[in-house]
């Protein structure tokens, strides 16, 4: 399971603290696949987590329709855009992707 791997990861702590900030907002439900761990809440999909050789990677499944104000996603398919965390995490663009994701759900119709 790539939770156990993220665990094992040299990475580990990068990616507990990031889950953390997710499991933060309220009504987030985290699902532990085979391949990939998913954030979701009662009206979508937010993003998958995992680990990276240089860090950690939110993976914002709506992605190419959120405003990115710090020029920080990085992708060019029809829907997601990730978030690259190298290091140390950016809290605030982190809330500020996971609100708009939030909000994305909220408004769909």
């Amino acid at each position: 399971m790539q939770f156990d791997k993220d665990l094992q990861s040299a990475f580990k702590e990068l990616f507990l603290q990031a889950r953390e900030i997710l499991l933060s907002h309220e009504g987030i439900i985290e699902t532990k696949k085979e391949r990939i761990t998913t954030y979701s809440n009662s009206k979508g999909g937010i993003c998958h987590l995992r680990t990276m050789p240089y860090g950690v990677d939110f993976g914002f499944l709506k992605g190419a329709r959120m405003e990115d104000k710090f020029e920080v996603l990085t992708g060019k398919g029809k829907a997601i855009r990730v978030l690259p965390q190298k290091g140390k995490l950016n809290r605030e663009a982190i809330h500020y992707f996971i609100n708009q994701a939030i909000d994305i759900n909220a408004n769909k119709k």
